[in-house]
């Protein structure tokens, strides 16, 4: 199997959204994809932020390492799941050193605005070591 067609089992199989959907209970999720060797960007931290409105300061909500698939499963619950501005930080630079490799970006970070906490959102990382793009999924 090739690269791409490893990849595109991650990006659009209706089962893994379906398996997803049914083991997570997080309203928000990710899933790391390490596009130049086509496999899953597994042992990623990941840290959830959210901007205090008052402070303007970005508060710690929880830190997460992806699994093997690349998906960092339970990031927030629902309860914790308020309208708001996130940032997710992925720690790139540790991920490429642990596989031997130099990269461009040390760390990716993603902000974003939720207004409506009965969705699902869904934000992928694909990545590289020169490059990176992000998308909100379903």
């Amino acid at each position: 199997m090739n690269r791409l067609q490893h990849i595109r089992g991650h990006i659009v199989s209706a089962d893994k959204h379906i398996n997803m959907s049914a083991t997570l209970p997080s309203p928000l999720s990710t899933h790391v994809l390490n596009i130049a060797q086509g496999v899953p960007g597994a042992n990623m931290t990941i840290v959830l932020h959210r901007l205090d409105p008052v402070s303007s300061a970005w508060n710690i909500l929880t830190t997460g390492i992806t699994n093997d698939d690349g998906r960092c499963p339970g990031l927030i619950t629902k309860e914790n799941f308020i309208a708001g501005v996130y940032k997710m930080r992925f720690e790139t630079g540790k991920y490429w050193d642990a596989l031997g490799e130099t990269c461009f970006y040390p760390y990716v970070e993603i902000v974003f605005t939720i207004t409506n906490t009965s969705q699902h959102y869904h934000v992928p990382l694909l990545l590289s070591r020169f490059s990176y793009s992000t998308y909100r999924g379903s």
